[in-house]
């Protein structure tokens, strides 16, 4: 007989969503771990078990160690070694870093043409010298340049839209993937849940399950619904977040995308009509959104990096199963409070269906020498005699490989059956040759679909306790995901790293150019009115 234990805690099947939520999207906050081999509440962590299972002889792995390798500001900046570990608060330091040049010029050219603004505006206030003269080759060059740009800031912003579609597209493809795998375990637990349910109705001739057994079928019951609805909760919670934050994030990006694009044509069109007054309002306008623009771009790269870790990072932990990873602190891959137990459950309760349904066979519908006189027990029984169900399991609980001769399995135990079943009259007694009445028939064939229904969920809980289910959703996300999750994450940097690049000298060239161009013009008005 089996026990149950009765605290509650985080099961590994609602692991599932959340820890596949905080690897995929990148949550930058660290996840709290319990250390190695620490036990809390009666349950041996994870990384202890497996090392148990291992024979003591896990090895550490550092994940994407190489990819990862990158200079550490809050360690004098020398290269962070650690690999992929966001409760490390190095590793995220090393990996803002990379957005560091953006963050960088981001300031640099705030300040710097915030000053270049402030002293032109001086210089136009208190210099009112009327210019003479231009160099026609300078015009000529502005011009061209400032149409350079235009396009550069057009073909940008392109990559930038196409992009920020695309990466939409990509994350939510790999949201959806992950929401089925939960919708998937939390289907799986709660048919599990119904056919142990069902286990405690069944009854064979008026014979059901011990009182015991029922009782702890309750029980695990319990850790079933709490770990179904937990995890239930927290898909559609978290799924109708993230799916606003990305599409607010979408949204931001598009409107970066449009204004850019608009700003530049907009500008470049009143370069070239002359509308100084207007050039300088967009001058000051595109001064503070390229800052913006090189800030998000710098924020991308950064995005991109952490995805491009966390993908390598999957793969390392797919790959070396038995490795002590910085994945195992943050993933409860193992409880056996629900998924160890919920299998424990399980296979006792097919057991306890294969002995109770066996017993009424042999002692009963197998039994030729019942006298009428004994009730419920004589039915007029007769024929071949019926064969014994075949039980999947060992006494010890492991799976029993092949039946004995004799026994049919549970696959068609009913089909078998019906051909040992007899005609009745109304008083319940068999008026044909056979040992089984319709009534025990349906009885026994009701046991034998919740022992099957039990049995065939025997691989989903193992899945759940050897943390199989995890893995195979990250060698899915590492292999179907991953690849374009890292392309269009580098389009979208791309994109605003092209329109703010083109767009800030575009800023310098309507100066220029509105320059070259009022030059232009004061020198023609001279030419025209000057005596030849």
């Amino acid at each position: 007989m089996f026990r149950v234990k009765t605290k509650p805690s985080f099961s590994s099947s609602s692991s599932l969503i959340l820890a596949i939520l905080i690897v995929v999207l990148f949550s930058y906050f660290p996840a709290p771990g319990a250390a190695d081999g620490v036990e809390q509440n009666g349950v041996v962590s994870w990384p202890a078990r497996r090392s148990v299972l291992d024979g003591g002889n896990t090895t550490s792995l550092v994940l994407a160690k190489d990819r990862t390798r990158r200079k550490d500001p809050l360690d004098d900046n020398r290269y962070y070694t650690g690999g992929w570990n966001i409760s490390s608060e190095n590793y995220f330091a090393s990996v803002v870093y990379t957005g560091s040049t953006l963050f960088f010029i981001a300031a640099i050219w705030f300040v710097g043409f915030g000053i270049f603004l402030l002293v032109v505006s001086m210089y136009i206030c208190c210099c009112r010298s009327r210019p003479y003269g231009y160099s026609r080759f300078a015009y000529a060059l502005s011009l061209i340049l400032l149409m350079l740009f235009t396009i550069s800031a057009i073909v940008g912003s392109a990559v930038l839209f196409t992009g920020q579609a695309k990466f939409h597209d990509s994350v939510k493809t790999t949201l959806d993937y992950v929401l089925g795998q939960a919708d998937s375990t939390v289907g799986g637990l709660k048919n599990v849940s119904n056919y142990l349910s069902a286990a405690k109705t069944v009854g064979v001739d008026q014979v059901f399950l011990p009182q015991d057994v029922q009782n702890n079928i309750d029980k695990v019951n319990t850790l079933i619904t709490s770990s179904a609805n937990t995890l239930d909760s927290a898909t559609k919670n978290n799924k109708d977040d993230i799916f606003r934050y990305l599409d607010a994030v979408g949204l931001i990006l598009i409107i970066v995308a449009a204004v850019m694009l608009g700003l530049a044509l907009l500008g470049f069109l009143l370069s070239i009509t002359g509308l100084q007054c207007l050039v300088y309002i967009l001058v000051v306008l595109g001064w503070i959104l390229v800052a913006i623009t090189f800030i998000l771009c710098g924020v991308f790269l950064v995005l991109h990096n952490v995805m491009g870790d966390t993908c390598v990072a999957m793969g390392d932990w797919v790959n070396n199963p038995t490795a002590h990873t910085a994945l195992d602190d943050i993933i409860p891959c193992v409880d056996p409070n629900t998924a160890q137990e919920v299998l424990s459950s399980s296979k006792e309760v097919t057991s306890q269906m294969v002995l109770l349904v066996n017993g009424i066979i042999a002692n009963v519908s197998n039994r030729d020498n019942i006298p009428p006189g004994a009730g419920a027990l004589y039915y007029n029984q007769s024929g071949p005699l019926v064969p014994l169900l075949c039980n999947p399991y060992n006494l010890d609980r492991s799976n029993r490989g092949i039946c004995a001769t004799g026994e049919v399995g549970l696959n068609n135990a009913t089909q078998v059956w019906r051909n040992y079943e007899c005609r009745v009259s109304d008083q319940n007694i068999c008026t044909t040759v056979g040992r089984l009445t319709p009534g025990l028939y349906d009885q026994m064939s009701g046991a034998v679909n919740v022992s099957y229904g039990l049995d065939q969920y025997g691989p989903f809980l193992t899945n759940l306790v050897d943390c199989s289910f995890l893995r195979d959703a990250f060698s899915t996300i590492h292999k179907d995901n991953c690849p374009n999750l890292r392309l269009y994450s580098r389009w979208v940097y791309i994109g605003l790293a092209m329109v703010s690049s083109a767009v800030m000298l575009s800023l310098i060239l309507w100066v220029l150019y509105a320059r070259e161009r009022r030059h232009r013009k004061y020198t023609k008005l001279v030419d025209a009115t000057s005596p030849p």
